[in-house]
């Protein structure tokens, strides 16, 4: 039976947000005030932030590069939407759990203070599962031929937007 993460779509979507991570952990390190957001898609990723094109393929360039070398760590990144999602989900189940199967009778509004405890504490999960399930599930920072196609540049108004295309040998 085959794994969905193995997928030939699915494994390029998770390359390609691994290389997306690499690339934002790039030009952070460049530019730490830089503030960007990154959007990963089945043929490469995109960027929308105030960067510069020769920049962002400098920073594609080297982050291809850097993961290729093994520094794995590059393609977990903490603040991707990965995170949000797993934080998102598990704040629902602990407050589905504490409302519906309360430790005794209580009133709706009664339930209130185990609800907001159990979604802290989900929350507080939330932050070190999200690397987790980033690691292991949304991304493969095997990049092997991978290489850049193209870079695009759009601009609307003072919104930057850079479609970074990816290909593989």
């Amino acid at each position: 039976m085959t794994n969905i993460l193995d997928l030939p779509l699915v494994a390029r979507v998770r390359r390609n947000h691994a290389v997306e991570h690499a690339t934002i952990h790039v030009l952070s390190a460049r530019n730490p005030y830089l503030q960007l957001i990154g959007h990963t898609t089945l043929s490469g990723f995109t960027l929308y932030g105030w960067v510069r094109t020769e920049e962002v393929a400098s920073a594609v360039a080297e982050a291809l590069d850097r993961l290729r070398a093994g520094e794995y760590h590059l393609a977990v990144h903490p603040r991707c939407g990965t995170n949000l999602a797993v934080g998102g989900m598990l704040a629902g189940l602990a407050a589905f759990a504490a409302m519906f199967f309360p430790r005794r009778s209580k009133s709706r509004l009664g339930r209130l203070p185990d609800v907001m405890l159990a979604t802290m504490v989900a929350m507080f999960i939330a932050q070190p599962l999200g690397l987790v399930v980033q690691a292991r599930v949304t991304t493969l920072p095997e990049v092997g031929g991978m290489f850049v196609r193209r870079i695009n540049r759009r601009q609307w108004g003072r919104l930057v937007i850079h479609e970074v295309t990816l290909s593989q040998e």
